[in-house]
């Protein structure tokens, strides 16, 4: 027994893990007195001795020896008995400094929690904002939201004052642990016992409901904010925060106003608020109104940042203005302002867009000089605008693998961007290769993705392989996008498997995936082509009656299906209720429509009324249409030989 007690305390001993000091290493064989001797000052005959003249220096080496001493004793013993006597040896008072202090060690946040409670219970001693707001970001810092709301709820019970400057810190430490509730239950609470809120608690509370999307109980707020009187007049992070918030909730108007009332008040707007603006113009189309905003900003002597240089470039090429876009880039760089990732990828994306990729590749190529270096997003506006001006796939291939060489990690959409692009070049066999990578790569299926290649492999009539896909996508996502199911609708429709694009529509339904407008057009698309017009027609009706507005092409298909096996008279009655009741504006196909049913009736004189109110409404004749008109008539009137000459 003797010899299994000595066992155990020899693995007591080494499991306490205590460093490598030796004086500390048999802290189990010691007694008290000998704990509290190891922590006595050193008398000089022990140490290196003292010269005479510099006692203060003395001290002050041997005050340094005891806190690192007693930081150790904390990460040792944590706190205890042990760290208590500690505190008694090195005659350490007991006050806020050194509270704050000991909650800066880089100890675990329990031996700061049960220090902070001893300390609160020691005789003459009471916790202050100080003390409670170090030990409140200490369980901030530990992720410790529970025990952190706890102590918030303790010092603002307890008798210490709380000032403007806690409230706004504690408004922000709850803002960061995404307690919204919490944060304005504690400064309603402290505003109406503790202290007036300032102006710049007030923005700490603005400033935290923005961020965290509650918009609309800023303007509360603000308006709260306005009724304080003279010590919390809003302002300009006030403002900022207002109309940033206001632009979020496109309370345009609201924006501006407060825009020019603060500029009443006296107070200069700040870049930020300037580009907020800029944004809001552009959003409402009032160009020359933005551009008149850079002008102010600049005659204020408030300099544009990289921020309001990408607002407007990005406004202009919206406005379709791309020439100015590029020039105020270009003057950009001349002024000496460097751009960022973002305005590059912002220029090169309208670059493309309007088809000058030779521009926007040279751009692209040129990002280091800027020492902007391609992230992402570039390279997938790159490669969007290669396929969308039709470069060749080799190009597109060598781009993307020097994305990868590069270390740049293709995106979900970098796959989806050339899965749509390959199967619009025809270019089947790289899509269902970048399918299965983009697998590979661990990425969720993305149903845009498996619409283009559904599509495409439709289209080649390979319609075995797109089924596959199609239960593949349902496998893998225990569902399929509303899009997919229209593109496999259509396909089915169109070679005349109409029952099983039904099966398919009403599994739609089953599976809690409401059909759009694409899945019901694709549908009624392939009853019309069975010669069900009138079970099509009823599909309008069944739209509306799911909340489905039926869109210019759901009327269209059912005006074909009229004018192929109902003759002109249902046709032009369609027609005429498309645009009287259902308010559509009838589009070249719905005109071509009903101007080929027309022809085939002989009803010439009819047909050439509606040509000349297609002509009116700025539309263009059909050249089959047009031709057959001819063929049987010889001459309608003077419109068709000018349409005819210009066509040829």
């Amino acid at each position: 027994m003797r010899a299994e007690g000595k066992m155990l305390a020899k693995s007591i001993a080494s499991s306490r893990g205590i460093f490598t000091c030796s004086c500390l290493f048999e802290r189990i064989k010691q007694t008290e007195n000998e704990i509290v001797q190891m922590f006595k000052l050193a008398s000089p005959k022990d140490d290196t001795p003292n010269f005479g003249n510099h006692p203060s220096t003395r001290r002050s080496m041997s005050a340094r020896k005891l806190d690192e001493r007693f930081i150790r004793i904390l990460k040792i013993f944590k706190w205890g008995h042990d760290a208590e006597k500690a505190l008694e040896v090195l005659k350490l008072k007991v006050d806020r400094r050194l509270v704050r202090e000991v909650l800066q060690v880089d100890v675990e946040i329990n031996v700061k929690l049960h220090f902070f409670k001893w300390a609160g219970k020691r005789r003459h001693f009471e916790h202050d904002s100080t003390t409670y707001m170090a030990l409140i970001h200490c369980l901030e810092e530990a992720k410790l939201f529970g025990p952190m709301w706890k102590m918030i709820q303790e010092m603002v019970k307890s008798p210490c004052v709380v000032g403007p400057v806690d409230l706004s810190e504690i408004v922000r430490v709850l803002g960061r642990a995404k307690m919204v509730n919490k944060a304005l239950s504690i400064f309603y609470h402290i505003k109406t016992r503790k202290c007036k809120p300032t102006a710049s608690t007030y923005n700490s509370m603005i400033l935290m409901l923005m961020q965290e999307g509650h918009h609309e109980k800023v303007h509360e707020l603000y308006n709260e904010m306005c009724g304080e009187g003279t010590n919390c007049f809003p302002d300009t992070v006030t403002y900022s925060a207002l109309i940033s918030t206001f632009a979020k909730l496109d309370r345009n108007e609201s924006a501006i106003r407060l825009f020019d009332e603060m500029k009443e008040n006296g107070l200069y707007p700040t870049a930020k608020i300037y580009t907020t603006l800029l944004g809001i113009f552009f959003k409402i189309d009032k160009v020359e109104k933005a551009l008149g905003l850079v002008q102010e900003m600049k005659e204020k002597g408030c300099a544009p940042t990289v921020y309001t240089y990408t607002e407007m470039i990005r406004g202009l090429g919206s406005a379709g203005r791309v020439e100015e876009a590029y020039s105020i880039f270009l003057n950009m760089i001349n002024d000496g302002c460097k751009p960022d990732v973002v305005l590059m990828n912002n220029v090169i994306n309208i670059l493309g867009r309007r088809g000058r990729l030779a521009d926007a590749v040279k751009l692209f190529e040129n990002m280091e000089s800027f020492d902007c270096t391609p992230n992402v997003v570039t390279y997938n506006t790159i490669i969007k605008s290669m396929f969308e001006s039709k470069s060749p796939v080799s190009e597109i291939v060598l781009l993307y693998e020097k994305m990868k060489s590069s270390g740049v990690n293709p995106s979900s959409f970098t796959y989806s961007i050339l899965i749509d692009g390959f199967c619009k070049k025809n270019s089947l066999e790289k899509a269902l290769l970048m399918l299965e990578e983009m697998d590979e790569k661990g990425f969720p299926p993305c149903p845009a993705a498996y619409c283009s290649l559904i599509n495409s492999l439709c289209r080649a009539k390979r319609y075995d392989a797109a089924h596959e896909l199609f239960q593949e996508l349902k496998e893998n996502c225990g569902s399929s996008s509303a899009r997919v199911y229209a593109v496999m609708i259509k396909h089915l429709g169109k070679i005349g498997r109409l029952t099983e694009a039904v099966d398919l529509f009403d599994e739609m339904k089953r599976l809690g995936c409401p059909p759009d407008v694409y899945a019901y057009n694709a549908l009624m698309s392939g009853m019309v082509r069975a010669g069900l017009t009138d079970e099509a027609r009823s599909m309008i009706r069944s739209m509306e009656e799911n909340g489905c507005a039926p869109d210019l092409n759901s009327y269209n298909i059912i005006l074909n299906g009229l004018a192929r096996a109902g003759g002109p008279h249902p046709a032009m009655e369609m027609f005429e209720k498309m645009k009287r009741d259902w308010k559509m504006k009838p589009d070249a196909v719905s005109y071509n429509t009903v101007l080929g049913c027309l022809s085939r009736a002989g009803m010439f004189e009819e047909a050439a009324k509606l040509m000349k109110e297609m002509r009116s409404s700025g539309l263009e004749y059909d050249r089959i249409t047009y031709s057959s008109i001819l063929e049987a008539v010889g001459k309608v009137d003077e419109d068709c030989k000018v349409a005819s000459s210009s066509s040829s």
